[in-house]
């Protein structure tokens, strides 16, 4: 995992109150915790667009079955 993605996990668990960091990676399939929920979608877009300035929306969340799915979705529209 380059540092750039590490970074985006950490943001990413930061945004779940009672599920472990230590369960985050790259590979983490988020829908899968049972704290996933959609106020925490909202955190991330949210998020995304407070770190990376790249409007998201529940599509790409939908589209996204693990952390380094969406993290590949967010890039590719920071180089549109």
């Amino acid at each position: 995992m380059s540092s750039n993605i590490e970074a985006f996990v950490n943001m990413f668990a930061n945004q779940f109150d009672e599920t472990d960091e230590a369960l985050f990676n790259s590979q983490t399939v988020f829908k899968d915790f049972d704290e996933w929920n959609s106020l925490i979608a909202l955190s991330i877009i949210v998020m995304v667009d407070q770190e990376y300035s790249v409007k998201i929306d529940g599509d790409d969340i939908r589209s996204s079955d693990t952390i380094e799915e969406l993290y590949n979705n967010i890039m590719k529209k920071t180089n549109v």
